[in-house]
């Protein structure tokens, strides 16, 4: 049998990213966001600031496989534990800064993570669990500010002291050249807790091979070069920031980091101060930025694309983008398990730009992406059809889609060696995911199915809606009914029977709503999602106040 010379086994790390980016797009910037300007740094010199983090952890102990926890917004130290970490061998965790403390608490102590690096605008939250923690040896906090309430916390606890120390002072005492190990691409290289929506948040290991490969595949699947600058308002705690820092180190975008000014007005004034051509968030940032919008001049004229995922993206806001900005918006899809980019809703080719066929195909999930496969299958496990009809639960598999929990066994989650995302929806023969629902959220009336999330979208393109959410109920006709849970704008006296007919010219009006019940806010998660377990909580209390139009 004849052999053929292979070719190199080159190590997929993030240390190889590191090399790329500071040498090839060294040149390239990360910017910080301080509110009143920005302060910023080449991507040589994060390569160096990385290198001295590294050298300070391996002298504070930190060895290949701990886990180093980073409780941080999106900022430069933040982007250089993202490279020092993993690149040392060890295992870059990033926690959730928006967890319910007992939450908080768990993860760090199910990770055993050995260092915590904090920011000092946000100690006075990790200082809350602080005396909980048994693993933590060091708490290393970014920028001048008092921390003196996490020394306080750490004097009741029972395990180990916990130093606190300053991150300028332990990268002052480094040099720039760290001899970074040899590491197997399989190892990990970061984690990241689900959201938790339902009992304890569970844990999700990247390795080097998989978040290499992810930001290949959001390099291309994104479109990003070197002429952009990218803003990443999605946390670098949910999700690896969906792969931005990485992809942008790649391809040599600037990274432009908002820090915690994350609310309308903040955002506008960082896309035109920072010339911003591309950005990512949630739904309700993206809804806060058009409400600032309509009462203030801003300009956008840059930001030429906008990716928007976590949640269903309703068409009436990619809309209004377009129309007020020439801004386009596109749906990604993902979850944590998927580190997190699956699908992008880039329209086909052949589609006429601005045209309303070309948002059609927009307002739909997402176009799964080079590396990932999937499959819809029925309550039986059966694969279905990709014709756009067939309804079911999406499952999916590839080198970056999770095998596993962390120290977790959940056997329910996989199946055959397919992911099951909980996720309900259809496909078409184009490979153009539709989502109608979480398997959990899917209201069953009658024997026949209500998309929740199709009537949100319609309800949220009204004038006078904010949010929108809709639970399904019991009801002793048809077993379960939908709710709609409504934030009107400030006042506004539609009521529900006008809302009625709204839907009702736009869905069956079987599916359109009985029981409406009008609050202040929409429940969020910890990464901005619509918390729909508080709102079915509150009706089970009897605390929301339902008005029904017939």
């Amino acid at each position: 049998m004849t052999t053929f010379s292979t070719m190199q086994d080159f190590p997929l790390t993030i240390t190889a990213i590191l090399r790329h980016g500071r040498t090839v797009n060294g040149a390239s910037e990360c910017v910080t966001w301080m509110g009143d300007g920005a302060r910023r740094a080449t991507f040589a010199e994060v390569g160096d600031n990385a290198d001295r983090l590294a050298a300070a952890l391996a002298k504070l102990g930190v060895q290949p496989g701990d886990r180093v926890g980073t409780f941080m917004w999106n900022d430069q130290e933040h982007l250089e534990a993202y490279f020092a970490i993993p690149g040392m061998g060890a295992v870059l965790h990033t926690l959730n800064i928006r967890l319910f403390p007992e939450q908080l608490a768990y993860v760090i102590n199910h990770a055993q993570d050995k260092v915590i690096i904090v920011d000092d605008s946000i100690v006075p939250l990790l200082a809350r669990v602080a005396a909980e923690l048994s693993t933590v040896e060091a708490f290393i906090v970014v920028g001048d500010g008092d921390a003196s309430v996490l020394a306080s916390a750490l004097k009741g606890r029972s395990g180990p002291g916990g130093t606190v120390l300053r991150y300028s002072d332990l990268l002052a005492a480094e040099k720039p050249g760290y001899a970074y190990p040899e590491i197997d691409e399989r190892q990990a290289a970061a984690m990241c807790y689900t959201s938790g929506t339902t009992g304890n948040p569970k844990g999700v290991a990247y390795s080097h091979r998989s978040s290499y490969l992810h930001s290949l595949a959001a390099h291309a699947a994104l479109r990003l070069t070197e002429r952009d600058r990218v803003l990443a308002i999605v946390p670098m705690f949910h999700a690896n920031a969906w792969g931005l820092p990485y992809t942008a180190f790649m391809c040599g975008s600037a990274l432009v980091n908002p820090g915690r000014f994350l609310q309308g007005e903040p955002i506008t004034q960082i896309v035109k101060a920072e010339q911003v051509t591309f950005s990512g968030a949630v739904p309700t940032v993206w809804a806060d930025v058009l409400r600032f919008g309509e009462t203030n001049e801003i300009d956008l004229s840059t930001l030429k694309t906008i990716v928007c995922g976590g949640s269903a993206v309703p068409r009436s806001l990619m809309e209004a983008f377009q129309d007020r900005y020439d801004v386009c918006v596109l749906q990604g899809w993902g979850m944590t398990e998927t580190s997190p980019l699956a699908a992008v809703g880039h329209p086909p080719a052949d589609v006429e730009t601005g045209s309303v066929e070309e948002m059609d195909w927009r307002a739909m999930t997402g176009r799964i992406i080079s590396g990932v496969e999937m499959r819809i299958v029925d309550d039986e496990g059966t694969p279905l059809l990709w014709d756009g009809e067939a309804v079911g639960e999406i499952e999916v598999r590839g080198p970056w889609i999770t095998a596993s929990y962390y120290a977790l066994d959940s056997p329910e989650k996989f199946d055959d060696g397919w992911l099951r995302t909980g996720d309900v929806g259809s496909v078409t023969a184009r490979g153009y995911i539709q989502i109608t629902d979480r398997a959990k959220d899917v209201i069953k009336s009658g024997g026949e199915w209500i998309s929740s999330v199709e009537l949100e979208n319609h309800l949220m393109a009204h004038p006078d809606v904010i949010e929108a959410s809709v639970i399904g109920v019991p009801d002793p006709r048809w077993d379960e009914r939908p709710l709609a849970c409504v934030v009107r704008k400030e006042g506004s006296s539609t009521g529900p029977a006008e809302f009625a007919a709204f839907l009702g010219e736009r869905v069956a009006k079987w599916q359109v709503p009985e029981r409406w019940s009008f609050i202040d806010e929409v429940p969020k998660t910890s990464v901005g999602k619509f918390d729909k377990k508080v709102l079915r909580a509150s009706h089970e209390k009897g605390d929301l106040v339902i008005v029904r139009t017939q």
